[in-house]
């Protein structure tokens, strides 16, 4: 006499048996069910366009790279050094900016399309177009790395798209830069020009203040009658010498005044006269004349060459096939089990 357990042991071994045998007598239907879904899956995985994935590295520039836009920066010019991480960053944001996605998909996408596909929806090609070309980081999310992606049927335009929309990103953020760099510049040369405009200011307001000193001191060396400096002891010279620029000016003689009152009078400019003037018109010559060469300059630098690709990264066929394989049986399986079960309940029946 069988135990319980080796009761259920055996009624479990014989409806696995008989599920196998009713799946057998109806193998024709597991061959109707699971042939056209595998036959869909083939046909898919064979007549789909296979797509190819190009890729473009980025990395940060050199501090060669920028060397230029560093010109007439740091030290106690007032500028601060331009930074490798300000060049790059402007950079990424040109990759990632729309204004350089609306252009490029413009310029080179729409063109690419057939005409039947350019009078749809625009959006909807737009939208096929943010699938088709894609930045992203390529390593860690701190990492400094992007890469540009362009996925394509056809492997020699997704490896020149991905080098033209780099360029183009290149470019722009390469304007960008220069631009504020040429800003700083002509800002820089402006506040210098303002400094000398103010010091020549300032120098004829004391040449002016200096002449009516000058002009009271002679008005009283010429009440007193004193046409020339007095005959001083040599003990009383120095003492005496060294007062003679404040109350004291009348003692240099009415003569020495007025030559000096007629001189300050004719000077013509008074740009001699100020302290460091010459070398702050250099610098606004120089601000104002610093040229910048757009080819040594570079926002960015390529991490390695754009490989055309070989292996398309879709469809998978072998994945396709085998999945389709699997559903197909499975669903053939289903029927055979449901018919057989209702064939033989139908028998039952009778």
């Amino acid at each position: 006499m069988l135990s319980e357990p080796q009761r259920f042991q055996r009624d479990d071994e014989i409806e696995l048996f008989d599920l196998i045998q009713g799946i057998w007598r109806q193998k024709i239907w597991v061959g109707l069910v699971a042939a056209p879904i595998v036959a869909v899956g083939v046909a898919y995985a064979l007549l789909t366009a296979p797509v190819y994935e190009a890729k473009l590295f980025v990395e940060p520039p050199t501090q060669n790279d920028i060397a230029q836009l560093n010109f007439g920066r740091g030290g106690d010019t007032g500028l601060a050094p331009i930074t490798v991480k300000e060049v790059y960053d402007t950079h990424l944001r040109a990759l990632q900016s729309e204004a350089v996605r609306s252009k490029f998909f413009r310029d080179v996408y729409l063109p690419s399309v057939s005409e039947e596909r350019r009078r749809g929806s625009r959006d909807g090609l737009y939208s096929d177009f943010n699938k088709v070309l894609t930045v992203a980081p390529a390593g860690k999310v701190a990492s400094t790395r992007y890469a540009v992606t362009a996925a394509l049927s056809d492997p020699q335009q997704a490896a020149k798209w991905v080098v033209a929309f780099n360029e183009l990103a290149a470019e722009n953020a390469k304007q960008e830069v220069l631009q504020s760099s040429h800003s700083d510049m002509l800002m820089k040369a402006d506040n210098l020009q303002n400094q000398i405009n103010g010091a020549k200011g300032s120098a004829r307001k004391e040449r002016e203040d200096r002449i009516t000193q000058l002009k009271e001191a002679l008005a009283v060396a010429k009440s007193i009658g004193l046409e020339k400096p007095p005959l001083i002891t040599e003990s009383l010279s120095v003492q005496v010498s060294a007062a003679m620029g404040g109350s004291l000016t009348y003692m240099r003689g009415s003569k020495a005044l007025e030559a000096e009152i007629a001189t300050l009078e004719a000077r013509a400019s008074d740009e001699p006269f100020i302290p460091g003037l010459r070398s702050k018109q250099e610098n606004v010559n120089f601000y104002r004349e610093l040229k910048l060469d757009p080819s040594a300059v570079q926002v960015f630098e390529q991490d390695g060459a754009v490989e055309l690709p070989d292996q398309p990264v879709k469809p998978k066929k072998s994945l396709i096939v085998l999945l389709s394989l699997v559903l197909g049986l499975g669903a053939g399986f289903l029927t055979a089990v449901v018919r057989d079960l209702w064939s033989r309940r139908g028998v039952s029946a009778r």
